[in-house]
């Protein structure tokens, strides 16, 4: 099995992250038809899958068509690890790209039980791990984490090196600490120092939300690929920008309020496609695909306690009817419409 990377990212070089509650089939399906070169499983638990959980092995069903994913799984227990890792790549085949394993998830539900960042405290028994599943796995095994555990201690290069030593095939290095969760900014001068450090590839995470983030974060880094998670949430269309961008091209126009429900409503019903009660999901997702909307918030508001597709239906409805509203009051006032303006 061929385990150098590089060509791969050379040819994947946008990727969609692996984001719990997110990443399921549906999401996947629309960002790969917007250009996501490689898309993620949400994270998988190692011990789950060893009790059989049905459930937990409902995430790695792949939608229709999709040919090619990424599964990442978590724990900290080498052996169990190395087992699910095995039966993985059996079920999944050639349609498997690599194994990637969390040591960068900070919620207290993971991490608090040893899990994802957590290992960052531990570099011996997150060497183990890698080891331990290098061995079992055919293919490539690649590890995600971030700037380190402590706000202000940063760890990943000496981490990286570590994670290299033991077999990885790949990192991915997200900008913040563990304990910073989501807060201020990713920094991506890390990212440039993991990559010096290393002669693996490294994928680089954190705040990018437009194409144009896409091409910085990798003149600045020199990272091998970028990869993309909040900043695609209810905006699949990020991936054709990203891809664009970094092609030197120009990048396609945003979508419009009626685009953009237009999605929307495709989103919720491929989750109802999938299993009639996953639509729920579509809750988080609406609020995200009618950001900066007008009168967004009440509307969301409806959103919560929408359960069928004909009640997201309804709901987007209203919000279009808002917008169409706002375009009115605009061109009566003498303003522009602002993604008229944009060309959309």
């Amino acid at each position: 099995m061929f385990h150098d990377l590089h060509p791969f990212f050379a040819d994947h070089p946008v990727l969609l992250a692996p984001m719990a509650g997110v990443t399921d089939e549906a999401f996947r399906t629309l960002c790969a038809e917007q250009g996501a070169c490689l898309c993620y499983t949400e994270m998988v638990s190692s011990k789950a899958l060893s009790y059989a959980n049905e459930k937990t092995r409902h995430l790695l069903a792949l939608a229709p068509g999709e040919e090619l994913v990424a599964v990442q799984l978590f724990g900290h227990e080498p052996d169990t690890m190395a087992q699910q890792a095995a039966w993985v790549e059996e079920v999944l085949g050639e349609r498997l790209a690599y194994l990637d394993i969390n040591m960068g998830c900070p919620a207290r539900k993971i991490a608090g039980k040893g899990d994802g960042s957590a290992l960052m405290k531990n570099p011996e028994l997150a060497a183990a791990i890698v080891r331990a599943v290098n061995k079992a796995a055919r293919g490539p095994v690649t590890v995600k984490f971030r700037r380190g555990w402590t706000e202000g201690e940063e760890t990943a290069v000496a981490f990286a090196r570590e994670m290299e030593r033991a077999g990885a095939s790949a990192v991915t290095v997200h900008g913040r600490y563990a304990q910073q969760f989501y807060r201020g900014r990713a920094d991506w001068g890390v990212i440039a120092r993991v990559c010096e450090a290393v002669d693996i590839p490294v994928v680089g995470n954190g705040d990018v939300a437009s194409g144009a983030d896409a091409v910085r974060m990798r003149e600045e880094t020199g990272c091998a690929a970028v990869m993309i998670g909040r900043g695609a949430e209810g905006n699949p269309w990020i991936f054709a920008q990203a891809r664009a961008a970094l092609a030197g091209d120009s990048e396609p126009a945003l979508p419009t309020p009626s685009e953009r429900i237009a999605m929307a409503r495709r989103h919720a019903r491929l989750l109802a496609a999938r299993d009639a009660r996953a639509v729920v999901r579509m809750r988080k997702h609406a609020m995200w695909y009618t950001t900066g909307m007008p009168r967004a918030a009440e509307v969301r508001e409806r959103f919560n306690h929408c359960s069928t597709v004909e009640e997201f239906d309804a709901a987007f409805d209203a919000v279009l009817d808002n917008v169409a509203e706002y375009e009115q009051w605009q061109r009566d006032h003498g303003y522009p419409v602002p993604w008229e303006r944009a060309g959309a």
